[in-house]
């Protein structure tokens, strides 16, 4: 590993956890509502899965700069267009590639009537059934990897290559989903917000050089983990610490590649309105291209996989004393030119 390239990261990221230290109060909304979308103009399109009310089938949408969502399915119909994919599905719409992305485009140009605004429907994940396991990357921020240090073998090293586990597929939720909370299961449940890598097309053995070329788009997404079941109950062995039922939320949209700079947005979690994570994706250590590049050496990725790309400092687990969710607590995650997820942590037996 470059040292110095480690030394600039290292600084950088501990500036992040820094400003974290003083955690400061934001104002919340209320549960069970579509929080405030900061929603600037953009070439990129936001696409969603959403449902209307006393409608519960899912449809795709693109979501436009006033905060009117476009149904793509009943527009695409009203204008007696015939569309190259399945207006249900966004796996469907991402294996479609650029002719899927050029009709709906035509969809949302000059798109006429009424349409809802986004807090008059219910949001999905953008992916709701993901069709493999989410994809994740551990240690990717320099200063996380040391803020966890006290629960590592002393010996253990920054890693050459990027650590890649998996989450189950039910772990995926909405966007303001709330997210289970079973004490007979884990009281230790912990919030680790990231950017999320949607893949646009078929790949193996991708070339770091071209990998962008295979991204379909961004999210938002919170690798929320048991940390009792990830670090001591299976042997050390992470995935079911981080795989559990709802323990995945995503969305509120895809911003689909292209004028977002993936490479400097401004990344926070909060939980009830304090900021506990605050950092920018410029400082993950293994950037989205190598990612892609590594994960893909004899590992075919499909349109719709989706890889969490590691999480900043300023996690429950290593503070002191340790801070873990708990139900009624309010979750937050946040990237800059995305949008912002809200799930409210919820008890269940």
């Amino acid at each position: 590993m470059d040292e110095s390239r480690r030394g600039f990261i290292a600084m950088g990221a501990t500036l992040a956890a820094g400003a974290v230290l003083p955690a400061h109060a934001l104002a919340a909304d209320a549960p069970g509502t579509t929080p405030t979308q900061n929603l600037v103009a953009t070439t990129d399109l936001r696409l969603a899965t959403f449902s209307m009310p006393g409608e519960p089938a899912l449809r795709t949408g693109a979501v436009l700069d006033d905060g009117r969502i476009i149904d793509l399915g009943h527009e695409a119909k009203a204008r007696g267009i015939s569309l190259s994919f399945d207006p249900a599905s966004m796996i469907s719409l991402i294996a479609g590639g650029d002719a899927a992305l050029k009709q709906v485009r035509a969809l949302t140009q000059g798109a006429q009537g009424e349409h809802p605004k986004i807090g008059d429907v219910s949001f999905a994940s953008p992916i709701p059934v993901p069709q493999r396991n989410i994809y994740a990357v551990g240690w990717n921020y320099l200063a996380h990897f040391k803020e966890g240090a006290a629960m590592r073998d002393p010996n253990q090293k920054y890693p050459e290559h990027p650590v890649f586990f998996s989450k189950a597929q039910h772990c995926m939720n909405g966007p303001f989903s709330p997210i289970p909370f079973d004490r007979n299961v884990s009281t230790m449940i912990d919030w680790e917000g990231e950017l999320a890598v949607i893949i646009g097309r078929r790949g193996r053995n991708i070339p770091e050089a071209s990998a962008m070329d295979y991204v379909f788009g961004f999210s938002v997404i919170n690798d929320t983990t048991a940390r009792d079941l990830q670090q001591t109950r299976h042997g050390g062995q992470w995935f079911k610490g981080k795989s559990l039922d709802g323990h995945g939320p995503m969305g509120p949209w895809i911003v689909t590649r292209g004028a977002l700079n993936h490479d400097n947005l401004k990344l926070q979690t909060r939980i009830n309105g304090v900021v506990r994570q605050d950092a920018n994706t410029g400082q993950m250590f293994f950037k989205v291209p190598a990612i892609l590049a590594e994960l893909s050496m004899g590992l075919t990725l499909e349109p719709g996989d989706i890889i969490a790309t590691g999480t900043p400092p300023g996690v429950g687990n290593s503070m002191k004393p340790p801070m873990y969710l708990k139900p009624g607590d309010i979750m937050e995650t946040e990237i800059s030119g995305i949008g912002v997820i809200r799930n409210e942590i919820q008890a269940v037996s």
